[in-house]
């Protein structure tokens, strides 16, 4: 979808909307890289189509994978766990989980395999999955800077075995790992160093897209996670969740705005990371509504209250709330979240620049952000390249008059219709 350099926000009183989000990126690119390792030819119904899917997509062709994308299935040819060495190197934009997905499954190629990035990717850590590949017999150089990619992965060793891995910056360290687990010689167990897991539930989800695959993957009673590499896995069809991470954003659009939202074809039972925002959505004083098909969030019609929060678990959610404690009784303060450091901008430093534009004070530190209101004023907002500033900031704009968002056509990474649908609420 082509968008203009900038796009102007157009307040509205409030509103009632069913919104529709298209489906999970987290689940897309986890079962996409499962097929593509599976025996047989899986359909992937609803899944995500994106820029960072398409990436994803772009990499497992290279190693070998054919991927058929209809519109509303995609077909994935399965490898059974053989990728073929690329004929030059595999490109993965600024897409973390494709860097480091891929990282861990190219052990499985017939030949050395180098992953890169684009510019803010070469910033971003991947020396904690290099040390607990090479501790599971995996030959792999880090060629970039302080321990980020470029890397270079010597397949087809991939010997298995225990490791403890540094998951503290990134699960989807962990969940690279797990993903090409199944297809090591010996089965792969690993230990988190000092017990630490950041956003744990992504690794849940991890699993249960192994699992739904016919994968074997379990924590063990010491707290390791151990996959079994007798359970490899089998094609299927696999229906795609609308994406819990997109769905934030219209929920916490009838946060700031008074409105309803609702977003069908997701469960209130979904272990999906990001849906941990509404009980933070519920003490800042709105109604939510959980049924087997929906999730339904109302916003308060007094004055949004402020929060205290760990969001540690949900760290790409706390862009949305820190936009929705602007408009908060209060001081909201977001603990926990040193990780929003190493995304796709450093979004603690992007957060505390862009909120106080709007006339709040904002206050980061090495892990926490402080967002205290203050009279509210339009400003052009910088996005970084990083299309959840873009969603976040689009929010204030339902409120202020004058937000003008730069650079709209980064949403495109996860969610290219975005301001489409912004406007048809």
């Amino acid at each position: 979808m082509d968008y203009p350099d900038a796009i102007r926000i157009d307040p509205r009183r409030t509103f009632d909307a069913v919104v529709e989000v298209p489906g999970s990126k987290s689940i897309t690119n986890r079962a996409l890289l499962t097929a593509a390792l599976a025996e047989g030819s899986s359909q992937l119904v609803r899944p995500l189509a994106s820029e960072d899917t398409a990436v994803m997509v772009d990499a497992l062709t290279a190693l070998g994978c054919k991927i058929q994308r209809g519109k509303e299935s995609w077909t994935i040819h399965g490898l059974r766990g053989k990728l073929r060495r690329p004929e030059s190197t595999v490109q993965t934009a600024n897409s973390g989980t494709t860097a480091r997905f891929i990282t861990a499954a190219s052990a499985l190629a017939d030949g050395p395999v180098v992953i890169d990035g684009s510019p803010r990717m070469r910033q971003r850590p991947i020396q904690d999955l290099a040390d607990a590949l090479a501790a599971l017999g995996v030959r792999i150089d880090v060629l970039g800077k302080d321990g980020c990619p470029p890397v270079r992965v010597h397949g087809p060793e991939f010997p298995g075995g225990h490791a403890a891995i540094d998951a503290s910056r990134s699960s989807q360290y962990v969940s690279a790992l797990l993903l090409a687990a199944p297809y090591a010689r010996n089965d792969v167990v690993l230990a988190l160093q000092d017990g630490v897991l950041v956003s744990r539930p992504y690794v849940e989800l991890t699993m249960q897209v192994m699992r739904a695959f016919g994968g074997h993957v379990d924590w063990t009673p010491d707290g390791e996670i151990r996959v079994s590499r007798e359970r490899r896995y089998r094609a299927r069809t696999y229906r795609v969740e609308p994406d819990a991470s997109s769905a934030v954003y219209a929920f916490c659009s009838a946060a700031v705005t008074g409105g309803r939202a609702r977003v069908e074809g997701i469960s209130g039972r979904s272990i999906q990371a990001d849906l941990a925002v509404l009980p933070i959505l519920e003490q800042m004083g709105c109604r939510v509504l959980r049924g087997d098909d929906f999730i339904e969030v109302r916003g308060p019609m007094d004055r949004l209250l402020p929060v205290d929060t760990d969001m540690n678990e949900l760290p790409d959610a706390a862009l949305a709330i820190a936009v929705v404690a602007l408009f908060a009784a209060g001081e909201t303060r977001i603990r926990n979240v040193a990780n929003l450091r190493l995304k796709e901008s450093n979004r603690l430093l992007a957060l505390e620049t862009e909120l106080r534009k709007l006339g709040a004070e904002a206050r980061a530190t090495a892990d926490s952000l402080t967002i205290e209101p203050g009279p509210l004023h339009g400003a052009e907002i910088d996005t970084y390249d990083d299309h959840r500033m873009a969603m976040a900031f689009s929010m204030a704009g339902l409120r202020v008059e004058g937000v003008v968002i730069q650079n709209p056509g980064c949403v495109s990474k996860t969610w290219p219709e975005y301001f489409s649908s912004l406007g048809h609420l």
